[in-house]
């Protein structure tokens, strides 16, 4: 996968130990992890965890993380990926997270325009998956808005904060 994405306004650019600040900064609010899998983060060094970890993900082609970065401002403000990359079956599970300064100007559509766009036209992807907790309205639109089809609920199928939780199963076929 590419190691840098553009868009009008963004430019996705695989994620940095320098980044740690900005992440923790968003990844420390409670507003934009209660949907992650994470809970908020309180020191700088889980973000830098974090960043780690899923950069050993990409150097093994097993998931790719980009930090959204506004052009105009060159303010990280979120970030997004695929949390995990399945060549053999040509297919990949999106992700992504907007700063809450930012919600509602359409970042976060604009991003995933950009991952669909490397899944389906650079990399050999047929299948794009989004995996969304049902309570997650603000996601749920984003996905529909973008063409996304639901597939079903997933029953209790994520431990999330220690309890076993549904999740609704997104697609995306290269066909569509």
């Amino acid at each position: 996968m590419k190691e840098e994405l553009f868009t009008k306004r963004l430019c996705l650019r695989k994620i940095r130990p320098a980044d740690a600040s900005a992440l923790f900064a968003i990844w420390s609010d409670p507003a934009v992890v209660a949907f992650m899998n994470i809970s908020a983060f309180t020191h700088e060094s889980q973000a830098t965890e974090m960043i780690n970890t899923l950069n050993e993900l990409a150097e093994t082609n097993q998931a790719i993380r980009y930090s959204v970065i506004d052009l105009g401002s060159q303010e990280i403000i979120g970030s997004c990926g695929f949390n995990s990359i399945d060549s053999e079956n040509a297919r990949v599970e999106i992700g992504y997270d907007i700063a809450k300064a930012h919600w509602g100007n359409g970042y976060a559509p604009e991003a995933i325009q950009a991952l669909i766009h490397e899944a389906f036209y650079r990399s050999g992807i047929n299948r794009i998956e989004a995996k969304v907790e049902p309570a997650n309205m603000n996601s749920v639109k984003v996905l529909q808005k973008i063409g996304f089809t639901f597939e079903g609920t997933l029953r209790q199928y994520e431990k999330v904060k220690g309890e076993l939780i549904d999740m609704d199963m997104y697609s995306l076929l290269k066909a569509d």
